[in-house]
């Protein structure tokens, strides 16, 4: 079952960095509910095992690509994030003092939190990608503005996956122009 859990995060992970391609040192956000995972409803049923094994389907992908990962928390932390110190400083984010477990923070944040070199709390960032493993809500968490993606995994366990990029806002009218996109 793990390893089923491990291959399709990482198959997830994968087709959004193809489509999102957010640049080396930027930020992904992803939210997971290991209830949903395997079939719980949200916040009842925290499954280290199966955070785990998506943190060792995703890691591996963004670490070779130069990318932080963002790990949103649960809703009893407010939805904070655990991201790498470096990050923090990076990006100016101001580090909370809170470490996440998997009945307060979650399974998922915790497992971030146990693979990071020097993992830190903060309370909001803006991501260039995401991954919303059984509808956590990562929306607060990406740069304006968000532009929704269609994967080919459309669940991780029994969990519904959603992706989403994000793109610069386009400003100035019907008489600007605007150059391509990412």
């Amino acid at each position: 079952m793990y390893e089923d859990i491990r291959s399709q995060a990482r198959a997830a992970m994968s087709e959004l960095l193809a489509l999102a391609d957010p640049g080396k040192g930027s930020l992904v956000v992803v939210g997971c509910s290991s209830s949903e995972i395997v079939g719980e409803q949200i916040g009842k049923n925290s499954v280290p095992d199966a955070a785990a094994a998506v943190i060792e389907g995703i890691m591996p992908l963004l670490e070779e690509r130069g990318l932080y990962l963002a790990a949103q928390c649960c809703e009893h932390l407010n939805r904070a994030l655990i991201i790498e110190r470096e990050a923090a400083e990076k990006f100016g984010y101001e580090p909370v003092c809170v470490r996440p477990r998997p009945k307060a923070g979650g399974s998922f944040a915790t497992a971030a939190y146990e693979n990071m070199r020097d993992p830190v709390a903060v309370e909001h960032v803006r991501a260039a990608a995401g991954l919303d493993i059984g509808c956590t809500l990562i929306g607060m968490h990406l740069k304006e503005v968000a532009v929704p993606l269609r994967l080919g995994t459309k669940t991780i366990g029994k969990a519904p996956v959603i992706a989403a990029r994000t793109r610069p806002k386009l400003i100035g009218g019907a008489r600007a122009e605007y150059p391509e996109t990412r």
